[in-house]
């Protein structure tokens, strides 16, 4: 008796989870995002999280939560219980806070499972006012080695601070990094003639760039950027140069049942086929993903990891 008990009580241990996925969601969806509204994994979230609310027949409610690079709205979700019914979506730009945050409340490594990317973009932009005589990457490395140079970013350790910092290491020339707290103010800044260049993302630029506000001098991809397929690649005018980008990217608490974490990741790769999404995410030059979640989490561990040689760039200490 007791023999069938066990296996009675087995068979339900198995099949629970399978279940489980298949009546998946029966309520909400919560998507946290670590970056304010209008912004680009803003923009990409609600864009992804509408089209499975249409495929899963559930509502995907998108809630902003900003600050430290993103790691606020990811500790949040890591600490929620781990059932995919609080869903992270973060940007690159988060893979560098294990090396420049002493204590995150949580492990990004261990505490979170990628889900699904929902596009990658292959890389920056590197930008001048166009009011500035410098016209190409040499013209700026000359000029930097004799004159002092300021430049922004939206922050200590952010992303584009660290591509800025690789950069220099690599062009051996050595410039003052002025922070600010988003990259619209370092645009206003480099405007307003505060800051002589920025790196930065090209989908909250392409319009200051077409109007010529702006000069690109390079783009730090592996290939010749759609929109703007004249400025050059960075590896070409400086090579050995490390690309450098940016992608978006769906995460659920570590431990939450792998069937839910694939019916997910199967939707969502299943949404970036449909003209609507696909389009935005291209408009911005990202290029929509197809990995599994497997392949995602290997890919968002190998990004962690290369973070650290930049952060060790940058000089920056953890706080």
């Amino acid at each position: 008796m007791y023999r069938k008990i066990y296996f009675l009580a087995l068979i339900i241990l198995l099949v629970a989870p399978s279940a489980q996925a298949q009546q998946y969601p029966d309520h909400p969806v919560r998507v946290i995002v670590g970056f304010a509204a209008g912004s680009g994994p803003d923009i990409q979230a609600r864009t992804v999280a509408a089209q499975l609310g249409t495929s899963l027949g559930q509502t995907f409610i998108v809630e902003n939560r900003l600050g430290a690079n993103g790691t606020i709205a990811a500790r949040s979700v890591a600490q929620a219980k781990p059932d995919g019914y609080t869903l992270l979506f973060s940007s690159s730009s988060i893979t560098p806070t294990p090396y420049i945050y002493k204590s995150l409340g949580f492990d990004l490594r261990s505490d979170l499972d990628p889900v699904a990317s929902v596009g990658i973009l292959d890389g920056m932009l590197m930008l001048v006012d166009s009011k500035s005589p410098i016209k190409s990457v040499p013209e700026f490395i000359a000029y930097a080695k004799k004159e002092r140079v300021l430049y922004g970013s939206p922050g200590v350790g952010n992303i584009l601070h660290l591509a800025t910092e690789m950069f220099s290491q690599k062009a051996g020339i050595s410039m003052q990094h002025v922070p600010y707290k988003g990259a619209s103010e370092v645009m206003t800044a480099l405007l307003g003639g505060s800051v002589q260049v920025m790196f930065v993302t090209p989908p909250s630029v392409m319009g200051l760039v077409k109007d010529g506000r702006v000069r690109a001098l390079a783009f730090t991809g592996t290939k010749p950027f759609p929109p703007f397929p004249d400025v050059p690649l960075m590896k070409d005018v400086l090579p050995g140069s490390e690309p450098m980008g940016s992608w978006g990217m769906f995460f659920a608490p570590a431990k939450t049942p792998a069937a839910i974490v694939d019916k997910l990741n199967a939707a969502i790769r299943e949404a970036l086929t449909v003209p609507a999404v696909s389009g935005i995410m291209q408009r911005d030059g990202y290029v929509p993903d197809n990995r599994n979640a497997a392949e995602t989490a290997t890919f968002f561990r190998k990004e962690v990891e290369r973070m650290a040689e930049a952060v060790k760039a940058a000089k920056i200490e953890p706080n």
